[in-house]
């Protein structure tokens, strides 16, 4: 035992050293082939769409900002960008992980710290009263402009590099400005509850519609309305260019899809992965109208004392590692814009041509929602929600479990995988720490899919028996 005990030590150490050592050597690579990429598509872009495009490969910029105005300074120029009440950003709503991510490079030589590039300092002499000094990205800049008034062009038209295709783009030509929402169950005076389905990044609706929705029992759908919504930019949803896909903006989207039109005054909650994070800022936002919380796969890291919380986050999520594959996918997707952009442009784009190949080679056994899910989105809303949500939230997390923890009353119930390689299962046990009451179900064999694909039948049950414990009459 004691040698192969040895021998299962060292195999350990050559594994994680083989990794270490590969991870290193394909994110140089991948740092290299992302700058190249930049030069590519603004050159595309250009010749395509007969304009630039900034990038957040641009430098940071100095700006001031009023309650109005954000002046930008450049050596030997500046300019002014207005914000008006109709646009709905906060800048501190937009994360620093957007244009703060060091070639894997510079942060062997340097260390793991990473400097804040985004600071709010008070105002320095002559800025006049009110303002506050920070640094934004060129890309940031000119989006704002294009949102109010400046060189703006059609939003709903597509990118060369987008699908174009009646699924993904059907928003368009939709006069009403609201996510794509799936009603199913009761029906006018007959509904007595309302719950409400949030999915994960990259997916859709279809997450709970194919696997729930036909599992859950007459007297459920007799009772209860079923909301699946597709979030901002994903699935059949608007997928405009001139978002930054912040948590302001996903939020708006979903009171002004659900919870208004549907007269929606109390409301179960059901959420996975990214879905939890807008999950708990609408519990927060709504808190004596929610009645139960289900969470699966919450992703809760706790940000230890002195690190920058959207950067801890960016590497907890997206670790440069090739192994797990998983890993390596949303590595891809978290650091590398414009590698990240190819991806969607060889998938998205051509996602029929996948969903064909899939129905071929399977002999058109196996339903495809999870590969349209997975496809059914533009780059620029898939990176910019990324950030926005998972990174860029990572500081108001604890305050968020806090309020829920000690305001709200509703039931917590918390499932998780234990196989699933993309949100370790310490995350939900982290989420119970901070609320105290939650009940944490672990799940063995079981991933971050799996954890429900597969197991739809049972999971309908539990949802059901958590919606019946918290409904009062």
């Amino acid at each position: 035992m004691e040698i192969s005990g040895r021998g299962r030590t060292v195999l350990i150490m050559t594994g994680r050293v083989v990794n270490d050592v590969l991870s290193f050597i394909v994110f140089s690579f991948l740092d290299i082939l992302d700058i190249v990429l930049c030069y590519v598509y603004k050159c595309a872009d250009f010749l395509v769409e007969a304009q630039w495009k900034a990038c957040y490969c641009s430098p940071v910029k100095e700006a001031m900002t009023s309650s109005d105005a954000i002046l930008v300074s450049e050596p030997g120029e500046s300019k002014v960008v207005r914000l008006t009440s109709s646009s709905q950003l906060r800048l501190d709503e937009i994360s620093d992980t957007l244009y703060t991510r060091p070639s894997i490079v510079a942060e062997v030589s340097k260390g793991t710290e990473i400097k804040k590039l985004i600071r709010v300092d008070k105002a320095t002499a002559g800025a006049g009263a009110g303002r506050s000094a920070f640094t934004v990205n060129s890309a940031i800049v000119e989006m704002l402009q294009e949102r109010n008034g400046g060189h703006r062009s059609d939003q709903t038209i597509p990118r060369w590099s987008d699908c174009d295709c009646e699924t993904c783009h059907s928003w368009a030509s939709s006069c009403k400005d609201t996510l794509y929402v799936h009603v199913e169950g009761a029906k006018g005076n007959a509904v007595q509850e309302n719950v409400v389905f949030i999915h994960g990044f990259i997916s859709s609706s279809a997450f709970w519609t194919e696997t729930l929705f036909p599992n859950f029992s007459k007297l459920t759908k007799s009772k209860y309305r079923l909301f699946a919504v597709d979030l901002l930019g994903f699935g059949k949803s608007p997928k405009p260019n001139d978002s930054l896909y912040t948590l302001r903006e996903h939020l708006d989207m979903i009171e002004r899809s659900v919870l208004q039109p549907n007269k929606v005054k109390s409301f179960h909650i059901v959420a996975h992965s990214l879905g939890c994070i807008l999950a708990l800022a609408l519990a927060v936002k709504h808190p004596g109208s929610v009645k139960s919380l289900t969470l699966l796969a919450p992703p809760y890291f706790p940000v230890p004392k002195g690190e920058q919380a959207s950067q801890y986050m960016m590497r907890r999520v997206a670790p440069r590692r090739v192994w797990p594959p998983i890993a390596l996918g949303g590595s891809i997707a978290c650091w590398y814009e414009h590698v990240s952009r190819t991806v969607c442009l060889l998938i998205c784009k051509n996602h029929r041509v996948w969903d064909f190949l899939t129905k071929l080679i399977t002999r058109n056994r196996i339903r495809t929602y999870l590969v349209d899910g997975f496809c059914c989105h533009t780059h620029h809303a898939a990176w910019h929600t990324l950030h926005n949500i998972i990174c860029g939230t990572a500081a108001k997390m604890e305050a968020y479990l806090e309020v829920v923890s000690n305001r709200l009353t509703c039931g917590v119930a918390v499932f998780h995988g234990r196989d699933d390689e993309l949100i370790p299962v310490e995350c939900s046990f982290n989420v119970q720490s901070r609320i105290p009451r939650a009940r944490v179900k672990v799940f063995e064999n079981k991933d971050h899919i799996t954890l429900v694909v597969g197991r739809q039948k049972a999971f309908a049950r539990e949802l059901e028996e958590i919606w019946k414990k918290n409904t009062t009459s």
